[in-house]
């Protein structure tokens, strides 16, 4: 589900131990979602596998390293070419043969759609543009239009991988994908702020008090506190929106989006169990986490 480095969960089980060589970003990643697990169809493990790398790549070219932003939209754009150059079956630029080399199968098997690949790319420009403009999102309708791009993209295609395409469960799916993309955000306020990205929306900031200096120093006060909790209450909402999806896909996929729902809903308890004090501490899953959401995962 997303990847803002986005709710693709990677702690339950790694994409390597389950799919072979993976491609190398040369970056130590850490999220809270299983990829390609070994719950996942084998037959879908490296479809579900090069979209990863696919979208992992290109956040790594958004946010990693130290580039300037010209450069990392420059770098965008040439994956963007890279990408169209696969779908419409001509040779990809040399810069990146171990994303695409996997894609393009995948991508002719399942007949992907390319328009959800490309909304992808779009959120990691954004994302490079409001962090060299220094800006946030004005508004909770500002930021949903965001997980739109960033999030939602990610389980449509793997709803598309398993035949799942009625309009109530592309919804669905969206509700449980945007909820993971908040929910991350809401987990990684200690980490996303010092790098001058506020996800916390600006009139979410007004109703609660709450001024952008407060939130540039992490100020960990009643008002600061109340907005985290008031966010990650609308994140768990908008979860629980989603629930009647896990029933609908078929097989050990939908044991898979039951642990993927029971991850997000865990990191939540954790960020309530901090106090919702996530300005000063990005809580993470553990081997107990990974028990209780197996449990709770039987009875959904």
């Amino acid at each position: 589900m997303p990847i803002k480095s986005s709710p693709l969960p990677e702690d339950l089980a790694s994409t390597e131990a389950t799919t072979g060589s993976a491609h190398k970003t040369g970056v130590d990643h850490y999220e809270n979602f299983p990829v390609a697990s070994l719950l996942c169809p084998p037959q879908l493990r490296p479809a579900v596998a090069a979209i990863y790398w696919f979208a992992r790549t290109a956040d790594d070219i958004a946010d990693e390293g130290d580039a300037l932003p010209r450069q990392r939209l420059d770098d965008l754009a040439a994956y963007r070419a890279d990408l169209m150059a696969v779908a419409q079956g001509q040779p990809v630029s040399p810069r990146w043969p171990a994303v695409f080399e996997r894609l393009r199968p995948v991508m002719a098997q399942f007949a992907l759609p390319v328009p959800l690949l490309a909304d992808l790319l779009s959120a990691f420009e954004q994302d490079v543009v409001k962090t060299r403009d220094g800006v946030g999102y004005a508004s909770e309708a500002e930021l949903l239009d965001y997980c739109r791009l960033s999030a939602n993209p990610v389980g449509r295609l793997l709803l598309h991988l398993y035949g799942v395409k009625d309009e109530p469960s592309l919804q669905q799916s969206d509700a449980i994908c945007s909820a993971l993309q908040l929910i991350n955000f809401w987990q990684d306020l200690s980490v996303d702020i010092p790098r001058g990205r506020i996800y916390l929306p600006a009139d979410a900031w007004a109703l609660h008090g709450v001024t952008e200096a407060q939130l540039l120093t992490l100020d960990s006060n009643p008002t600061t506190i109340n907005l985290i909790a008031s966010c990650a209450h609308s994140a768990r909402a908008r979860m629980l929106k989603g629930l009647p999806l896990v029933k609908k896909v078929p097989g050990r996929g939908g044991w898979e989006l039951r642990l993927v729902v029971q991850g997000g809903l865990r990191i939540l308890d954790k960020i309530e169990a901090l106090g919702f004090n996530t300005l000063a501490r990005r809580p993470k899953l553990g081997a107990w986490d990974v028990v209780v959401m197996g449990w709770r995962a039987l009875w959904m």
